[in-house]
């Protein structure tokens, strides 16, 4: 049998019921054209919202008779059926290339939800780990799982990250657990990493997933070698663990990463340092002594040049692995190596590996020692494939949509970031959807297939909660109604999505207080923010217990989760799906009501090119094409919960955009974004909590001076806990791309108006158009953070590119430095 076969039993098991409780499902859907599939697809919705709890993580569904080319998919989880992006058309199967991670984005629990829930996953992991446990002396599920995060685990829902970002940016930000002390040792790290990827590739396989080719990353290159016959999973876990427990033994090192091209960062390499990786054509990882690596590191600085820290223990492919290198040659002896089943990319040379190469014992050492070539790999990859990134994080996948430039197929993550919170079940499902969707090849056979009868289909119904109502829930209820002035919404749904805000939470205590004689924080309103969770809650409060040990078994999400069921009607009847409706009902009064840009000069007429950089959900991009007919709008946002509900609206409304999940700055490069779910608006890629706490203090006071008194008296005593609740934040690595690269990528020709509202960071978007772009600007809106006198340069600047340019402070903003910027090339 060949890697790529899936036998029988594992289509069994590809199908079987899981461990636990069934908490996701994902249907894939298919049609002979695009009407028969989108009412097959409303008919779903309905069932899955109305009908019994499904058996089977995945199912496949057809709709009518004849060839089924047009596919769609719908997950439904605690919060009920999402249809997942805009169907596809017309979709043909596409080869998928596996992107398989090295370290770097492990983290304690990570593929916990997929061990409990898959038995393919559970049964690899758990012979990998009586396999290395001779070579361990311990059971590396006990690294992985610690059993004090076994409640978490219990629950269904992802338990809280292990991993700090901060600390993988070379930013610390506290203390370094026991347990992570010990997955991060690299005897550990390396042995326990493969083993979850190889486990993950054996679930894709299992559902279908055949990859035409595969490309590892440093570690993840013994993955794809495994996956592809030329070592035996017994033979690769004794190569990983003892070339592991060999790096161990050598002294530490340092790793850098470096925004420069090869010829560049080759040109400032001392005698002890060695370039380590090239990720893309001006991105480079370095590595060597520490010393040696600060002095380059203080060197860049004064140049300028971006760079940072890895976290590292060693620095891995460099001269400091050659040492070991002789000894990992005679053990590669002692193994059977075989000839490649299935293609998979040379880290050493950046193009499919030879016959020669995977036979012989001495290329894992040049592979220990020699730069990882990422970036050739994915040139050398068909631009055709789907790209699939099976281990965790999403570094590969912010790697290959870089290399491969926008626009340049699909690529898709199939783990968690260590920051989300969301289950490992609902991400792997979503993207066997993504991947569907995509024309990504799928084994359809895998999976029972069964008619979708779609005649009459109605659209979704809200998801009833399972069970009667409480006492409890059916007053919360009443309480709701009154705030909310509708007694008509589910029970699954937030209350901060039907409408809620703030101020009405603040309420909403002060009645809960009164009607049941417990007073919840207003922290727990939010994190408790659906009908039935909150009765759950104030029940356990009543009673003495602890509310968080009663929510574990729910997976049923926070109020800025974001989901299908979080939408909003724009009082001018536009619907939209959003994260916060207060957030939300601004930016419209604001764009909408207030019609700001307007009463500044600012026009549109049809057929205008707009770009839209800090698109957030959308509202804007939709006022533009509302606006004017045939608009055409480039929108940027780098946030990945934004930019899902982002999509979401430009499909509902058919604007004719061309979306960007980037951010804007004046180098290619990437940054960490640090993403307030419940403030997005002050999401920053130059986060200053203490500023924005300040801002955000400051609006609110105006917001009470404009308001009734009570309103005021209400929310005051809560102000300082709404901080904190409100900066909660997720952060997430960023590509960055200047304006420019885009506008030649796209042939822009004219720019009728730029919106940019980046949140401190605009003077990078401005540094990166081209003086020859300019000209082709006729009209910008900017918002900008007035430190040390930036709005006034700001303004002479776009007054030297020939604007007329001025600057106003919206009431609301009134003792904050946010300033808006209007500019109209010529006079007005």
């Amino acid at each position: 049998m060949t890697p790529n076969t899936i036998t029988v039993e594992e289509r069994h098991e590809a199908a079987g019921p899981p461990t636990g409780p069934l908490l996701w499902h994902l249907a894939l859907v298919s049609g002979a054209d695009g009407a028969s599939l989108d009412a097959g697809l409303a008919a779903l919705r309905n069932a899955a919202a109305t009908g019994p709890a499904p058996t089977v993580p995945v199912t496949r569904r057809v709709v009518g008779s004849g060839s089924a080319t047009h596919r769609g998919a719908v997950l439904t989880g605690p919060e009920g059926p999402v249809e997942l992006g805009p169907a596809a058309q017309d979709a043909t199967d596409a080869p998928t290339a596996f992107l398989i991670p090295g370290l770097g984005d492990h983290y304690l629990g990570m593929g916990r939800d997929l061990y409990r829930d898959f038995p393919v996953f559970r049964a690899e992991v758990d012979r990998c780990a009586e396999l290395l446990a001779p070579e361990l002396g311990l059971d590396l599920r006990e690294v992985v799982f610690p059993a004090t995060a076994d409640e978490d685990a219990d629950s269904g829902r992802a338990p809280a990250p292990a991993m700090d970002l901060r600390r993988m940016l070379g930013r610390d930000s506290g203390p370094v657990s026991a347990e992570e002390r010990r997955l991060n040792a690299t005897k550990l790290a390396q042995p326990v990493l493969f083993v979850i990827e190889y486990a993950l590739a054996g679930l894709w396989r299992s559902w279908g997933v055949r990859p035409a080719v595969l490309t590892g990353y440093s570690l993840g290159e013994y993955v794809a070698a495994t996956l592809a016959g030329v070592l035996s999973l017994k033979d690769a876990l004794t190569l990983v663990a003892r070339r592991a427990a060999l790096i161990d033994t050598l002294p530490q090192g340092a790793m850098l990463a470096v925004m420069l091209s090869e010829p560049d960062v080759r040109a400032v390499l001392g005698p002890n340092l060695s370039l380590s990786a090239v990720n893309g054509d001006s991105f480079c990882v370095v590595g060597g002594p520490e010393e040696d690596i600060e002095a380059l590191e203080a060197s860049l600085r004064t140049r300028g040049v971006v760079n940072r820290r890895v976290t590292t223990t060693h620095a891995f492919h460099s001269t400091m692995m050659e040492p070991i290198a002789d000894q990992v040659t005679e053990l590669a002896r002692t193994l059977t190596l075989k000839r490649p089943s299935i293609p998979y990319i040379s880290n050493v040379t950046g193009q499919l590996i030879t016959d020669e190469q995977a036979t012989d014992p001495a290329y894992w050492a040049r592979h220990l020692v020699s730069p990882v070539r990422f970036a050739d790999g994915l040139r050398a990859i068909g631009a055709d494939h789907v790209l699939l990134e099976a281990g965790p994080g999403q570094t590969l996948s912010s790697l290959a949509a870089e290399v491969r430039g926008a626009g340049t197929g699909t690529v898709v993550a199939s783990m968690r970031h260590p920051l989300e919170h969301r289950s490992d079940t609902s991400v792997a499902l979503k993207a066997l959807g993504r991947l569907w969707l995509a024309g990504g090849a799928v084994d359809p056979t895998v999976f029972p297939a069964e008619a979708l009868v779609a005649d009459g289909a109605a659209p979704a119904a809200a998801v009833p909660a399972a069970g009667e109502p409480s006492a409890t829930e059916r007053e919360l209820h009443a309480l709701w109604a009154r705030l909310l002035k509708t007694d008509t919404f589910p029970r699954d749904v937030s209350f901060f999505e039907l409408g809620g805000n703030s101020l009405l939470a603040t309420r909403l205590i002060l009645r809960i207080s009164r009607a049941f004689a417990v007073e919840p924080t207003l922290r727990q309103v939010y994190e408790w923010a659906t009908l039935t969770r909150m009765a759950k809650a104030v029940d356990a409060l009543r009673a003495g217990r602890d509310p968080e040990a009663e929510q574990a078994g729910s997976d049923g999400g926070s109020s800025h989760t974001g989901s299908a069921l979080a939408r909003f009607e724009l009082p001018n009847g536009l619907m939209i799906s959003h994260q916060n409706e207060a957030e939300t009902r601004h930016f419209f009064e604001d764009i909408f009501d207030h019609r700001v840009y307007g009463k500044n000069g600012i026009t549109l007429s049809d057929g205008a090119t707009v770009l839209d950089v800090g698109g957030n959900i959308g509202l804007f991009t939709l006022f533009a094409h509302y606006e004017a007919k045939n608009v055409k709008i480039y929108t940027f946002e780098p946030a990945p919960p934004l930019f899902d509900l982002l999509s979401r609206n430009v499909a509902e409304h058919g604007a004719d955009a061309t979306l960007f999940n980037i951010g804007v700055s004046d180098v290619e490069s990437e940054a960490s974004l640090t993403f307030y779910p419940r403030s997005s608006g002050m999401s920053s890629f130059h986060p200053d909590e203490a500023e924005e706490k300040h801002n955000l203090r400051t609006i609110i006071a105006n917001q009470r001076e404009a308001g009734a008194d009570e309103a005021a008296e209400e929310l005051a005593g809560y102000t300082e806990e709404l901080m904190d609740v409100r900066f909660e934040a997720i952060e997430f690595t960023a590509k960055l791309r200047p304006l420019s690269a885009i506008i030649r990528e796209q042939n822009i020709e004219r720019i009728d108006l730029i919106k940019i509202d980046v949140q401190k960071s605009e003077r990078q978007v401005i540094d990166g158009i081209a003086d020859e772009d300019w000209p082709k600007i006729q009209q910008m809106v900017l918002e900008a953070h007035d430190a040390d006198g930036e709005v006034a340069r700001l303004v002479a600047l776009l007054e030297s590119r020939g604007f007329t340019a001025q600057a106003e402070q919206d009431e609301l903003y009134a003792g904050t430095d946010i300033y808006n910027i209007y500019a109209v090339r010529g006079a007005r």
